[in-house]
């Protein structure tokens, strides 16, 4: 079954939002994390959404509430909130992160998916994941730690055994990644027809997929895919989407 798209309605007086996803944060990746830390500080934009993998792996709120580099990633998520509105959506890295530390950050959690009702336009928002059907073995994964009973015997184990959990499920997806050259699922596009249809929606924005690019699923229904982050790649991969009170899409550098 098709989910029930969440509604959020823009404020008058926004101007411009960013949005951006897949940025993958993890400490053997410094320099995306100062990026995206600049990135966060220097927008003009009015509000900023993060459309999901903010993080490559996340094991627990509680990680941020000591010294390192969760904590870190707090601390720019607070620091960014306090100046505009910051939302969040989950991803397929980060589906763990949590009220806990999103409300002590100051961040709105979004529904997957979610109507953004923004410049006279419907945009839904989602990360993707769910919409990549033909991924099989990752939607059968997907559906068993969505579960809050699989969620909840996992945070409830100590960190050390949970970090180690962890590492070890991003080892075997890095292993896979390899294994198929690089390549990533796409969305299905019927699927995704069927999402703006029932939402009432004319564009789509998502990630997951690391194929950025604006395109159309037919005559009326149009996507923007985001960009995923990767500060040491060559070139850089360091994107925002930005929209504008005037309708007009641009992608930006992030600093």
């Amino acid at each position: 079954m098709d989910p029930q798209a969440a509604e959020l309605q823009a404020p008058a007086a926004w101007r411009a939002i960013d949005f951006l996803s897949d940025l993958h944060l993890h400490p053997t990746q410094p320099a995306t994390h100062a990026a995206w830390r600049a990135c966060m500080a220097a927008t003009t934009a009015d509000a900023v959404f993060i459309l999901g993998d903010l993080f490559e792996v996340w094991i627990g709120d509680d990680e941020a509430e000591s010294p390192g580099f969760a904590a870190d990633c707090a601390a720019v998520l607070r620091d960014a909130a306090r100046v505009r509105p910051v939302f969040f959506l989950h991803g397929n890295r980060d589906f763990l992160v949590g009220r806990r530390l999103l409300d002590a950050a100051g961040v709105t959690l979004l529904e997957d998916p979610t109507v953004l009702a923004f410049a006279g336009t419907r945009w839904l928002l989602t990360h993707g994941d769910a919409l990549c059907l033909n991924d099989h073995r990752y939607l059968a994964f997907r559906e068993e730690v969505r579960q809050p009973a699989w969620q909840q015997a996992f945070l409830g184990q100590p960190l050390e055994r949970r970090r180690a959990i962890a590492e070890g499920l991003r080892g075997q997806s890095e292993d896979r990644k390899r294994a198929e050259a690089g390549t990533y699922a796409e969305i299905d596009h019927p699927a995704a027809l069927r999402w703006l249809q029932a939402a009432d929606a004319s564009v789509l924005i998502h990630g997951h997929t690391h194929r950025p690019g604006d395109d159309w699923l037919d005559a009326t229904h149009r996507r923007h895919v985001l960009s995923d982050w990767d500060a040491e790649a060559s070139p850089p991969r360091l994107e925002v989407l930005r929209l504008t009170d005037t309708g007009a899409v641009q992608r930006l550098p992030a600093i």
